[in-house]
């Protein structure tokens, strides 16, 4: 099925007047961009009841949790506070050998950008890309995920009310309309999703040697030493691991803790799982229910592994997962080859912090780490020993919504970054410039050479 609101006009043709309206100069104007940013901003407003209602029917999400989709507002008005400073060219200083002048950094718009947006968070993983790409001048393209059709459609309302389709355009369809869009030559493509089709993208931008954004996933350990607080720790993790029921690229994906401190960790841990959801999770208002049938079957697929410590119940019919707690995994099971994007949280131990930090090392660099201790000494090990696209300490998953930091992945869980100025960076080409006057024009650097060579060395500090 493929479905537009800019018919009848092909891909091409899209692209075509988006390329012309950009080649306006519209977009580049300052006050153009803060106009429409407004606007965006007004129509999430008007907007809000329909975006939780869409995540409650796309994913089963409580009223609470659909709320941090209506949360991109938040990032929005950010960017509105300091869009007129980043988009001031950046003076640079000069060295003295290229005196007299002036140089700067100038921010200028790419052109017309593709966004991919993924189906667990549609809303806020579509929108805050799209708010850097305007702040930085640019034209859009938006393909939401078909997988979550109720929110899909009211993004495509919400784009048409707002926007001309020659600045931002959304388009509606399934993996065909995704692959015609990728056919077409864009100035920046930005997906978030899974590393599989991550690669699709990848290998079509390269076709036209497009500079991509890929916002991935990946297995995010949760490192637990001995001198943590285990209720807090178990009360942040659970929350973590149950938000969206899982299916969150920075959820904690298993739990590292040192061996003597598992059983208490585990019975914290069952002990917040109840609290949070009751004896009956499968009647909890505030459970969110997984995307598809598909992914249920996945999902219920890695719990033939294992011992069930809490939870494992399920229903095809409701796509409903237990919050799940399992031991007796090993890194070779299934279950430790994926990342999981569900309710199930693999309980894992160590025996000293160099043997977590090494376990973690050996595998694909994780989107987030998190590590739950008091000592400034461990926490400073695993800060320099490990690398991943994020690292959270004592805490999950609100590194994401402070704006100043940049999110995104390294290695296989991700290419690039944004949020803030980051988001207006990866939107914008920083253009070098360097003015010269003509009053002075010495001749060292001149032919003939005979005679320069000390002069030249001695500008590069080699005499």
């Amino acid at each position: 099925m493929t479905t537009t609101l800019v018919a009848p006009f092909s891909m091409a043709d899209l692209l075509q007047r988006q390329r012309d309206f950009f080649a306006t100069g519209a977009t580049r104007d300052l006050g153009f961009r803060l106009a429409q940013l407004q606007k965006l901003r007004a129509g999430i407003v008007r907007y809000q009841d329909e975006i939780v209602a869409a995540a409650k029917a796309d994913l089963g999400r409580p009223a609470f949790e659909g709320y941090f989709e209506v949360g991109a507002i938040s990032e929005l008005d950010y960017v509105l506070k300091h869009l007129r400073s980043w988009a001031r060219p950046r003076k640079v200083s000069l060295p003295l050998n290229q005196k007299p002048g002036s140089a700067w950094v100038q921010p200028e718009p790419l052109g017309v950008a593709l966004i991919i947006g993924p189906w667990n968070y549609p809303f806020q993983l579509m929108i805050s890309p799209l708010v850097g790409a305007i702040a930085a001048g640019n034209c859009a393209i938006l393909k939401p995920s078909e997988l979550a059709p109720a929110t899909s459609r009211v993004l495509a309302k919400l784009v048409a009310e707002t926007f001309d389709p020659a600045h931002v355009a959304l388009v509606e369809g399934g993996v065909e309309t995704a692959q015609a869009l990728l056919a077409e030559r864009f100035d920046h493509v930005f997906f978030t999703g899974g590393e599989r089709v991550g690669k699709v993208v990848m290998q079509a931008a390269a076709q036209h040697l497009t500079p991509v954004t890929l916002e991935l996933g990946g297995k995010s350990p949760c490192i637990v030493t001995p001198d943590a607080d285990l209720a807090v720790t178990a009360r942040r993790i659970v929350w973590g691991k149950g938000l969206n029921a899982g299916q969150t690229c920075i959820a904690p994906d298993y739990v590292l803790v040192q061996e003597s401190l598992k059983p208490a960790l585990v019975e914290a841990l069952k002990q917040r799982i109840q609290a949070c959801y009751g004896d009956n999770p499968a009647q909890s208002p505030d459970l969110s229910r997984i995307v598809n049938e598909g992914q249920f079957d996945r999902l219920v697929g890695l719990l033939d592994r294992g011992n069930i410590l809490i939870g494992g119940d399920h229903n095809r019919s409701e796509r409903f997962i237990a919050p799940t707690l399992i031991d007796g995994v090993t890194w070779d099971d299934p279950m430790m080859q994926e990342e999981i994007f569900g309710p199930i949280l693999p309980i894992l131990t160590y025996r000293t912090l160099d043997e977590a930090i090494s376990a973690i090392n050996q595998r694909p660099k994780p989107l987030a780490l998190y590590l739950f201790s008091k000592d400034k000494a461990t926490q400073d090990r695993v800060i320099h020993h490990t690398t991943s696209g994020s690292l959270c300490i004592n805490d999950v998953i609100l590194q994401v919504a402070v704006w100043d930091l940049p999110f995104g992945g390294v290695g296989n869980s991700g290419i690039g970054h944004y949020h803030g100025i980051h988001s207006f960076n990866t939107f914008s080409h920083l253009k070098s410039v360097l003015k010269k006057p003509f009053w002075i024009d010495l001749d060292w650097r001149y032919p003939p050479y005979d005679g320069k060579i000390q002069i030249f060395k001695r500008f590069l500090g080699l005499s």
